[in-house]
């Protein structure tokens, strides 16, 4: 990175906006079919719990993919890793959506989630090492934000794009333009993001890391040995914990509210529903604003309380009038990105000799929730219509809560 005068203000802004553009390309597709699942439910004459495998299988996909790309960017280097893993899932999304059969979805959508993983792998550790390198490790909890924000700025942008063209061209149409989008923000990451330092720096060799801000004395772990003992840090633990349950429970809401909102007493159209999602943007606002909270309050006081603002919203879904059911989904996904944006911002911090492999057992955790969960959610509804689900998620939320509260300190 250059040092001249500024220099180091004007890399940190193209590092931020490329993993914006980073984390909107990934999650675009990842969560594409996610608006139009009733209608996909319709043409496949699939139930809702199955047909939300075209959600749970990218992700489980993604879950498998995160420790080998860890190993890949080690060896390749991250900005190389992730540029070969956009590529990759944005062809797979080109082909995908006109497979033939129920099967070869998912399928395809499980290898299309083994690329995505490329990027939630490497962009953490990649964004933490950068900014310390470059002086500005007081930066990482605000850009750990915006990467976040992107995160969540891709997943509206395929849940409004696919709903949009759903109507007009059937939902193949809608989730395979998500993919078209996507090859823009791809170009901008290609474009915009710093080099690192390649192979050597990523491959957390002692002069890579620096000790970590978070625990100050702590010794830093030396080796592969130390690296996988550092990985078993009871914080670390709970960090995955937050990510497997809190991820397990926000998109367990997000697979089964179209069903309902498509059903009687709302009965609403495919557009109208993917506009659902235009409550994203409460988790772009929250996930950026969440570092200037850190640097005021802390990260394990913001985390628990995010995480009772998405206790909040979930139960306001609860009501029957649709009003109060947007309101409980925009209170929900502030709660929850906000959350997300503390554990993951934390976790690489916190393992200073191991940040990839922190960064991407953190996402391992995450979306095999969204697996697990996404899939479990639907048996909840199936049994007990929507407030079984809700009963499930409120669980997940308040077994993370327990567990930060007893664990956690800053």
């Amino acid at each position: 990175m250059s040092t001249g005068p500024g220099a180091g203000r004007f890399d940190e802004r193209r590092l931020l906006v490329a993993l914006f553009g980073a984390g909107t390309a990934a999650f675009a597709q990842l969560y594409a079919p996610q608006s139009v699942l009733p209608d996909a439910a319709r043409e496949l004459a699939t139930s809702a719990s199955a047909t939300s495998l075209l959600v749970s299988a990218a992700t489980l996909g993604l879950a498998v993919g995160v420790l080998p790309w860890a190993w890949v960017a080690d060896r390749v280097g991250r900005v190389r890793a992730m540029t070969v893993a956009m590529l990759g899932a944005t062809a797979i999304g080109l082909v995908v959506p006109f497979a033939p059969s129920f099967e070869l979805l998912v399928a395809g959508r499980a290898v299309q989630g083994l690329f995505v993983a490329g990027v939630p792998a490497v962009a953490m550790a990649y964004l933490t090492e950068m900014l310390i390198e470059s002086g500005a490790a007081a930066a990482v909890p605000r850009a750990a934000g915006t990467y976040v924000a992107g995160t969540s700025v891709g997943g509206l942008l395929g849940r409004i794009v696919s709903g949009g063209v759903t109507e007009l061209f059937g939902w193949r149409a809608g989730v395979g333009a998500v993919a078209v989008a996507c090859l823009v923000a791809t170009g901008a990451f290609i474009w915009l993001a710093p080099r690192d330092r390649g192979p050597q720096a990523a491959a957390g060799l002692p002069d890579a890391p620096a000790p970590d801000p978070a625990f100050p004395g702590r010794g830093a772990p030396r080796g592969r040995l130390g690296r996988f003992r550092a990985l078993l840090n009871p914080r670390l633990l709970v960090l995955d914990a937050q990510g497997l349950l809190l991820m397990g429970g926000f998109v367990a809401v997000y697979n089964y509210l179209g069903f309902r909102l498509a059903a009687a007493p709302f009965s609403l159209s495919p557009g109208v529903v993917s506009l659902v999602f235009l409550a994203y943007l409460a988790g772009t606002w929250s996930s950026a604003r969440t570092g200037r909270l850190v640097l005021r309050h802390g990260r394990r006081r913001v985390l628990i309380v995010s995480t009772g603002v998405m206790a909040l919203g979930v139960v306001a879904t609860l009501s029957g009038r649709l009003p109060l059911v947007l309101a409980g989904l925009v209170v929900l996904t502030a709660g929850f990105f906000g959350a997300h944006a503390v554990a993951s911002g934390w976790t690489p911090v916190a393992a200073p000799q191991a940040r990839t492999q922190a960064a991407a057992v953190y996402n391992l955790a995450y979306y095999a929730g969204s697996s697990l969960f996404g899939w479990l959610g639907g048996i909840g509804f199936a049994l007990a219509g929507w407030p079984g689900t809700v009963g499930m998620v409120l669980a997940l939320v308040a077994v993370a809560a327990g567990l930060a509260a007893a664990v956690l300190r800053d």
